[in-house]
C-alpha cells in the first residue's frame, strides 16, 4: 500500500498559535486560573489532554470571576472583550491574526454605514465573532441558492469565514454583484485553508482512497471531507485510529491522508503508524503462509507430531492451515494392524504429503 501524505495535513498558524499561548500560560504558573472561552481547539483529544494538566473550558465569562481567560482562534466580538475587561481578567488573545484581520475590516465597514454581509455558517464560532464587530447585524449566507435580496442596502461589505470553500465564496458574490453596484468584496478565506482544500483536491483525484483525520465537529475538516467526496468515491473521515477500519482500507494500493487544521500531528503519525503495521503484520501473515504452502508440496517429507490414533487412521499436526490424515493402508501394508496399538498422541512422525487442502 502507497500513503500519500499531504502537506499541508494538521495545524494551521492560528491553531498553533493559540496552543502556544496556553501552553505558555501554564508555564508560567497559572494553570489552575486558567479558561479558555469555547474549546480552544475543534479536537477532542487535544481538548482532553489540556484539561488533564488543569486548564478549563468556559462557554461564558459569567461562569468565572478571577484568573486568566484565552480567547481561541476563532475570536469573539468586540463586546466580549470589553466585559473581560470590565471583570479585571487577565486576557489572553489570541485570535488568529488573519481572523482579527476581518473583525477590523467589519468595524470599519459598519462605521461608515455600510451593511455587513459575512459568508460563513452562521453557528460557527468565528462568524459570531466577527459578526460581534458589527452590532450582530450582519446578514450571514452560506447558500449559493440563498442569497438574500441586497438591492435596498446602499452599500455593502462581504467578508468570508476563513474556512469555507472559493467555490462557494465566488458563488455567492458573483450573485451579490447581479444585484447591486456598490459592493466591496473581499475574500478573506485563508490563504493555508486554500492550499489545504486545493491539496486534498489534487491527492484525492490521484489515489484509490482518502483518509481525512480530524474531529468531527470541525468545519474546517467537514469541508475537506466534502471536497474529497468530490473526486474520491472511497472517502473515509475518521478522528484517531481506532476509527480506522483496515478492513475496509486494505483493499486499496494507493492510500491519501489530509487533515484539518485542528489536527495535531501526533494523531496523524498515529493513523500511519497503525496502517504500516496493519500492513506489516498482513505482509508478515501472506509470506508466513506462502513459506508454508511451499514447503508442502506434494512428495515433500515433513514431520509432525501424532495428535490421535484410530485403529484406521492417524490424526497428524504438521503446522499447516489443516491437520495430515494417514490412513492405515498409507501407514502399513497388514491390514489387521490397529494403528491405536503402535501409534501414540505426541509421537514425531514423518510423512509423505500425498494430497494438499482440496485435493484430498
Amino acid at each position: 500500500m502507497e500513503i500519500i501524505l499531504a502537506k499541508t495535513a494538521g495545524y494551521c498558524f492560528g491553531v498553533n498559535r493559540a496552543l502556544d499561548a496556553v501552553d505558555k500560560a501554564i508555564e508560567d504558573g497559572q494553570v489552575h486560573l486558567i479558561h479558555t472561552l469555547g474549546p480552544i481547539i475543534h479536537n477532542p483529544q487535544v481538548i482532553e489532554k489540556l484539561e488533564e494538566r488543569g486548564v478549563k473550558t468556559v462557554q461564558g465569562l459569567d461562569e468565572i470571576e478571577k484568573g486568566t481567560i484565552v480567547i481561541r482562534s476563532h475570536g469573539v466580538g468586540e463586546n466580549v472583550i470589553k466585559e473581560a475587561e470590565e471583570k479585571s481578567l487577565n486576557l489572553i488573545n489570541a485570535t488568529c491574526p488573519y481572523v482579527k484581520n476581518i473583525q477590523k475590516r467589519v468595524k470599519k465597514y459598519y462605521d461608515e454605514d455600510y451593511q455587513i454581509v459575512i459568508i460563513g455558517n452562521k453557528d460557527h464560532p468565528e462568524v459570531k465573532g466577527i459578526n460581534g464587530w458589527c452590532n450582530n447585524s450582519g446578514i450571514i449566507v452560506d447558500d449559493k441558492n440563498n442569497v438574500p435580496n441586497v438591492a435596498k442596502y446602499d452599500k455593502i461589505c462581504v467578508v468570508a469565514q476563513t474556512t469555507i470553500t472559493n467555490e462557494l465564496f465566488i458563488a455567492i458574490t458573483e450573485k451579490m454583484k447581479e444585484q447591486h453596484n456598490n459592493v466591496a468584496i473581499f475574500n478573506t478565506i485563508c490563504n493555508a485553508t486554500k492550499e489545504r482544500q486545493e491539496e486534498t483536491r489534487r491527492i484525492a483525484q490521484d489515489v484509490d482512497c482518502m483518509i481525512i483525520i480530524g474531529g468531527y465537529n470541525s468545519s474546517n475538516t467537514q469541508k475537506l471531507v466534502s471536497i474529497s467526496k468530490k473526486y474520491c468515491n472511497n472517502t473515509f473521515h475518521i478522528e484517531t485510529k481506532k476509527d480506522l477500519d483496515m478492513d475496509k482500507i486494505k483493499k486499496y494500493e494507493k492510500v491519501g491522508i489530509s487533515a484539518g487544521a485542528s489536527t495535531p500531528q501526533w494523531i496523524i503519525e498515529e493513523v500511519i503508524n497503525f496502517m504500516e503495521n496493519q500492513e506489516n503484520n498482513m505482509e508478515n501473515m501472506n509470506s508466513t503462509y506462502e513459506d508454508t504452502f511451499k514447503s508442502f508440496r506434494k512428495g515433500s517429507i515433513v514431520e509432525g507430531k501424532v495428535i490421535s490414533a484410530s485403529k484406521d487412521e492417524i490424526i497428524v499436526n504438521v503446522g499447516y492451515k489443516t491437520d495430515g490424515i494417514i490412513k492405515k493402508s498409507e501407514y502399513t501394508k497388514d491390514s489387521d494392524v490397529d494403528l491405536s496399538t503402535i501409534v501414540n498422541p505426541q509421537d514425531n512422525i514423518e510423512a509423505l504429503v500425498l494430497n494438499i487442502g482440496t485435493d484430498i
